[in-house]
């Protein structure tokens, strides 16, 4: 089977890399896996990078290390990409557009998401080969990518 690519919004993230959300783990098992790869760009790095610097995330010294460590890891696994033509399908919140224009560019299979603008878009994005899901949706819709461990999030996504 040949990998798929997918996009991960900023918020999913936060679920998979901070707060191990228990609806994330069956993500981040795919993502440790050899059959989900993911996107990034260097817009969605800027948000998440933005994000990060809020003080409820990591407002210590040792936290903000952790945070440079799982943002260089989840780059350094993630594959980076160019934005190129903005997508066919718009988002009626501008700042989340990026994530369609990446997958998009990136010819991503899936966009992982919770944000309700951007899940709005899957009918059409999807007669073009785009399925934006849920974390959860995307455990349901794909089980043949998630091991049934529940492995802390951090484990299993950067076990070498």
């Amino acid at each position: 089977m040949r990998p798929q690519l997918a996009v991960i919004d900023t918020n999913v993230w936060l679920d998979l890399f901070l707060f191990d959300d228990p609806a994330s783990r069956p993500l981040a098992q795919a993502l440790a896996g050899p059959g989900l790869i993911a996107a990034r760009c260097a817009q969605t790095d800027a948000e998440l990078e933005s994000v990060l610097q809020r003080p409820q995330f990591g407002s210590t010294p040792e936290g903000r290390s952790r945070l440079q460590c799982e943002v260089a890891r989840w780059q350094a696994r993630a594959r980076l990409f160019c934005l190129g033509p903005d997508a066919p399908w718009s988002c009626r919140d501008r700042d989340d557009q990026k994530f369609l224009d990446l997958a998009f560019t990136a010819g991503a299979a899936l966009l992982l998401t919770k944000d309700k603008a951007l899940l709005a878009v899957n009918r059409k994005a999807w007669r073009d080969g785009l399925s934006i899901l849920t974390p959860s949706e995307f455990a349901r819709r794909f089980p043949e990518h998630c091991a049934t461990q529940g492995e802390r999030v951090v484990q299993c996504m950067m076990a070498p």
